[in-house]
């Protein structure tokens, strides 16, 4: 039955989508727990503006929104490919395993260090492995509730938002319905995430998260701008591995429409 499955190329293409939209989402979680600054890393000086009465504002992010354009690039491919029903598996089963990972990390913070390891690395400036170990994957449990529960539901509402526009557009207008569905889904997740995390989580007053919500989603929805020829590229891949007449076939059946 293997040998069948690794036969047929929309399975196999399925099935490597899926390892890199769960391993990318988790190297995500990952690493967001570094803040960086957007203006530094471009080579300007940082921004200092107010939004919504928060003054001192810059492009200061987490390291986990350079990875996050990728899955919902990834979310428009296998709609467009696989369905709906494939980008709700697919992102169920990328919550289920980030959810593990944090379980794994937190039983590994908790399991008591051997006492050469806590002072392994003092000649490079760490005095304590062990803080060290927990300040990199110590998330706040509000933050990961946060996290993947942003990810769920803009996962949900891209899928919903790219196939009703391509119930009207058909086949045309890849980009409208990719970038639209992920400017939408990309504003709804940072929203959600900073409300579950510091407004409840932290207490943060409505302005802030307001505040820090729309200068998350300007570098969110500047990015699904510049991104949208990549579902192009990706596309015309995607063409060639399988064939044109497979891949008209597979938009089809993801539109739910009987093959002809």
């Amino acid at each position: 039955m293997i040998h069948s499955i690794l036969k047929d190329k929309p399975t196999k293409l399925f099935l490597g989508i899926t390892a890199f939209f769960v391993a990318n989402a988790l190297i995500a979680e990952c690493i967001g727990g570094k803040i960086f600054s957007l203006e530094k890393l471009l080579g300007i000086n940082p921004s200092n503006f107010t939004i919504f009465g928060q003054s001192g504002l810059s492009f200061n992010l987490t390291c986990g929104v350079l990875l996050w354009p990728l899955e919902f690039i990834i979310t428009d491919i296998v709609n467009e490919y696989y369905g709906p029903r494939a980008v709700r598996r697919i992102s169920y089963t990328a919550v289920i395993l980030i959810s593990y990972a944090f379980l794994m990390f937190y039983a590994a913070m908790n399991i008591p260090p051997a006492d050469f390891w806590i002072t392994t690395n003092q000649s490079k400036g760490i005095p304590n492995m062990q803080d060290a170990f927990g300040g990199i994957f110590g998330q706040g449990m509000w933050i990961i509730l946060g996290s993947l529960t942003a990810f769920l539901v803009s996962q949900i509402v891209d899928v919903t938002v790219f196939h009703r526009i391509k119930k009207v557009t058909g086949e045309k207008w890849v980009w409208l319905r990719a970038t639209g569905s992920t400017v939408i889904s990309q504003l709804v997740d940072s929203f959600v995430v900073l409300f579950i995390a510091f407004k409840i989580g932290n207490g943060w007053s409505w302005q802030l998260v307001l505040a820090i919500c729309l200068v998350n989603y300007t570098y969110k929805f500047t990015m699904a701008i510049i991104l949208t020829p990549v579902i192009y590229l990706i596309e015309k891949q995607i063409e060639k591995y399988v064939g044109h007449e497979t891949a008209a076939k597979m938009k089809r059946a993801a539109m739910g429409k009987e093959e002809e």
